[in-house]
């Protein structure tokens, strides 16, 4: 119904902007649980067996960490007497929190839900999951920054870029592989979190930007595996040229879009004499860049048999909106204002 579906996103909506406008934790965490109860019924839309199974494991781990978020809250208002967001002084709270927030958001080592989940929506849903639905919990990490513990945060970086590059690499279901990626380029943004909070946003907006492209381009080729995928060049060639540029950005390559919070990033964690730990993170970043290579290998480099003129299929196609061609120019071509956006976070 156009109706229900109306209600689900302004409630979705309306979730995201009370916590980003909340000053005060009790409002912060019924605008996450709005978030929560809102996508519920978008999971459930197909009337399937996996996304009745994801959808049970998204709630009770969405439970399980809004919990955590409202135990910590009030701890620290029992101890501390403050519910002010930017007042999270006492460690055992934040601990807390910072576990109940990387709960939400699928950093490893609290990361099991995110995969299985993924796998039983449908690509639209993954796509609302893996982009919007990570807005409340990070803006609420960048606020708290300061008070976050500095060793914990390193600690689940370098697990999420680790983890992330591994658990990709024997997946050939598409919806797996983004929830894998997604899982590495938010350790990326735990890394530099406590010391530079604008570069983390700059990243989160740059992912949700190449991830929102991927899951559109999914969509309108109708792939959900590597397998289908491979068909994507008889489909619509320029789509999947487009396709493979997109993955490059999402692994790091320059000169794409991707290589820029990387770099940045790099640069950064460099500066506060993280040498090791940079290393680190740069090494098992290049688990990540293989599978999207086997990704684009899978598109330009194989053709599946055919025997019918499929060429003239793409000059049909007219499913594209301006939206995609707008936000593939955006994950692929803004490395050069790079500069630009340096003497915006300084």
């Amino acid at each position: 119904s156009p109706y229900a579906l109306s209600i689900i996103l302004s409630s979705l909506a309306t979730g995201t902007m009370l916590t980003l406008a909340s000053n005060h934790w009790f409002l912060a965490w019924m605008g996450l649980e709005l978030n929560t109860l809102a996508i519920i019924p978008l999971m459930t839309k197909t009337h399937h067996p996996r996304a009745t199974e994801a959808a049970t494991k998204y709630f009770l781990m969405q439970a399980l960490a809004s919990a955590m978020i409202l135990f910590s809250s009030t701890m620290n208002a029992w101890f501390m007497g403050e519910w002010d967001i930017t007042n999270m002084s006492h460690p055992i709270s934040t601990a807390a929190l910072t576990i109940g927030l990387a709960m939400k958001l699928g950093i490893a080592p609290f990361h099991l839900w995110l995969p299985d989940v993924l796998q039983g929506l449908d690509l639209l849903t993954c796509l609302i999951l893996s982009t919007w639905q990570k807005i409340a919990p990070m803006i609420l990490m960048i606020q708290i920054n300061s008070q976050l513990n500095t060793n914990l945060l390193i600690i689940m970086a370098i697990l999420s870029t680790t983890i992330g590059g591994w658990g990709g690499l024997n997946q050939t279901h598409l919806r797996k592989i983004m929830a894998y990626s997604s899982i590495a380029h938010l350790g990326w943004m735990m890394l530099v979190l406590c010391f530079m909070p604008s570069l983390t946003l700059l990243n989160l907006i740059i992912y949700m930007v190449m991830t929102m492209v991927m899951f559109m381009m999914f969509l309108n080729m109708m792939s959900t595996t590597i397998n289908k995928m491979a068909m994507s060049w008889l489909k619509n060639p320029m789509m999947a040229a487009s396709m493979m540029i997109v993955l490059m950005s999402l692994g790091g390559l320059p000169p794409t879009t991707g290589f820029m919070p990387k770099w940045l990033i790099i640069q950064e964690m460099t500066k506060q004499n993280m040498i090791i730990i940079t290393t680190i993170i740069t090494l098992s970043s290049l688990l990540s860049l293989f599978f999207y290579l086997r990704m684009s290998y899978s598109i330009s480099l194989t053709t599946s048999p055919n025997i019918s003129n499929t060429f003239s299929i793409w000059r049909q196609n007219n499913k594209n909106s301006m939206i995609l061609p707008t936000t593939i120019i955006l994950s692929t071509l803004m490395l050069p204002i790079t500069p630009t956006l340096i003497n915006i976070l300084n």
